[in-house]
C-alpha cells in the first residue's frame, strides 16, 4: 500500500478560500498589533479587542497563520508575525494562570510549525517553563487560576489543551520534567474531573497540601452535575493528543468515551446547546465553538484509533460538524467580521451569549485544514 496525494477542489477548499479572503480584509481594519480580536456581540459588527494578557490573545494570530497556511499569502504571513510578536512577553514574565498554552502555542506554535523560525522555538521553550511553575506536585496538576481561595488548588478541563505546549517542549530541547508534568496533569484530570458517566466537571477543587480531591464544580456550566458542552470537547481533544504523546491507552479510552457521550446527547444539527442540561433547551443558546473543538478532537481521534469502524465514525462525525458550521445558519457571511456566529462564552455571568468568539474561528479553521489534509490523502494499491 502506498499513500498518494490527490488534488481536489473540494467544498473544504471553497470554504477555506472564502474564510481566508475575509480574514485578509479584516486584518487591514485592525491597525494596532498588540490588540487582539475576541468577541462580537449580536448587535455589533466589528471585533472587540483585548490585550496580550487576555486568555484569547493567541487565537487571532493563530487564525492568521492558518490563513497563510492555506493560501501562501505573504501579507497574511506578515500580519501573523506582527500579531504574534507582542505575545512573547508572556513567556518571560511570571505565570498568572494556565492559559499560556492557548496564548503561545496557538500563535508561536503555528508560526514555528510553518516557518521554522528558531526565535519562535526559544519563546515556546521559555513559555513551557513558565507554565510549569504552576504545577503542584502534591496534587499532580497545574493550577489553573490563582487568587481563588474558595478553590485551594483548582484545575479546569480547559487546561488539558495547554498540555500540548509541555509535550512539545519536552521533545524539542526542554526538560524531560515537562513531559512528566503534562502526563501527571492528564492523569489527575482523568481520575477526578471525568465523571463515572463520562461527562466532565469544568473545575476540580483540590486540597493544595494533601492533594485530595474536594469537589467538582460547574463554574461555566449550568449546574455542578450538568454537562457543559465546551468542557466536554476540551476533554475529547486534550485526552486524544495526550494519548498521541504518551501512548497511554487509558487516555485514548477516556477520549473515546467522552466523544461517545458527547455524540449521544447532540441535537440533530450537530451543534450543541451551551450546556446539555439547560432546562430551557431547545430555547437555550448554542455554542458553535464547542462544535469546532469537537471537530478537531474527533479528527485527531480518527487518526489514533486502530479499529477501522471507529476511524470512520469519528471522521464522519467531524465532517458533519464542519458541514453544519459551514452552513448559512452558522457562517457569519456579511453579518460581522467573524467567521462563525452563535457561540457562548460564560453563560452564568451572562457574558458573550450567542456571540461570535475568536476561539470558535480558530478551531474552525484548524478543523477545515485538518479535514483538507485527510481528504487529500488516499490509500491505493500500487
Amino acid at each position: 500500500m502506498i499513500e498518494k496525494k490527490i488534488a481536489t477542489t473540494s467544498e473544504v477548499d471553497q470554504v477555506l478560500q472564502a474564510n481566508t479572503e475575509k480574514i485578509s480584509k479584516v486584518v487591514n481594519h485592525i491597525k494596532v498589533r498588540d490588540s487582539f480580536p475576541r468577541t462580537i456581540l449580536k448587535e455589533d459588527t466589528e471585533w472587540d479587542l483585548v490585550g496580550v494578557r487576555d486568555w484569547c490573545s493567541g487565537f487571532w494570530p493563530g487564525v492568521l497563520w492558518y490563513g497563510y497556511e492555506f493560501s501562501g499569502d505573504e501579507s497574511l504571513k506578515q500580519a501573523a508575525q506582527e500579531f504574534t510578536e507582542p505575545i512573547k512577553t508572556i513567556a518571560y514574565t511570571p505565570a498568572t494562570d494556565h492559559d499560556i498554552g492557548f496564548q503561545v502555542y496557538c500563535s508561536f506554535g503555528n508560526g514555528y510549525r510553518l516557518t521554522g523560525n528558531e526565535a519562535y522555538k526559544k519563546v515556546m521553550l521559555a513559555a513551557a517553563d513558565t507554565l510549569a511553575t504552576l504545577y503542584n506536585p502534591k496534587v499532580g496538576s497545574i493550577q489553573s487560576w490563582l487568587g481563588k481561595p474558595e478553590y485551594p488548588h483548582n484545575t479546569i478541563i480547559d487546561n488539558m489543551m495547554n498540555l500540548e505546549l509541555l509535550f512539545w517542549a519536552a521533545k524539542n530541547g526542554g526538560s524531560k520534567s515537562l513531559y512528566d508534568i503534562a502526563e501527571s496533569h492528564a492523569e489527575v484530570t482523568m481520575k477526578n474531573l471525568v465523571r463515572p458517566d463520562y461527562s466532565t466537571y469544568h473545575l476540580g477543587s483540590f486540597d493544595d497540601e494533601t492533594g485530595a480531591f474536594l469537589r467538582g464544580v460547574a463554574h461555566q456550566g449550568y449546574a455542578d452535575d450538568s454537562m457543559w458542552a465546551r468542557g466536554q470537547t476540551w476533554g475529547i481533544y486534550g485526552f486524544a493528543f495526550s494519548y498521541r504523546e504518551t501512548g497511554r491507552e487509558d487516555f485514548l479510552d477516556t477520549s473515546i468515551k467522552l466523544a461517545d457521550k458527547y455524540l449521544e446527547r447532540l441535537p440533530e444539527d450537530g451543534v450543541p446547546f451551551w450546556d446539555f442540561d439547560d432546562p430551557k433547551i431547545p430555547h437555550a443558546p448554542k455554542d458553535a465553538s464547542a462544535a469546532a473543538i469537537a471537530a478537531c478532537g474527533m479528527l485527531e481521534l480518527s487518526t489514533l484509533v486502530k479499529d477501522e469502524k471507529l476511524k470512520e465514525k469519528y471522521f464522519n462525525q467531524a465532517k458533519r460538524f464542519i458541514k453544519a458550521l459551514s452552513s448559512e445558519h452558522y457562517l457569519s457571511g456579511d453579518t460581522n467580521q467573524s467567521l462563525l456566529l452563535h457561540s457562548t462564552g460564560h453563560h452564568p455571568r451572562n457574558s458573550e451569549i450567542d456571540a461570535s468568539i475568536i476561539y470558535a474561528d480558530y478551531y474552525y479553521m484548524e478543523a477545515l485544514l485538518r479535514l483538507k489534509k485527510i481528504e487529500n490523502t488516499t490509500v491505493i494499491n500500487p
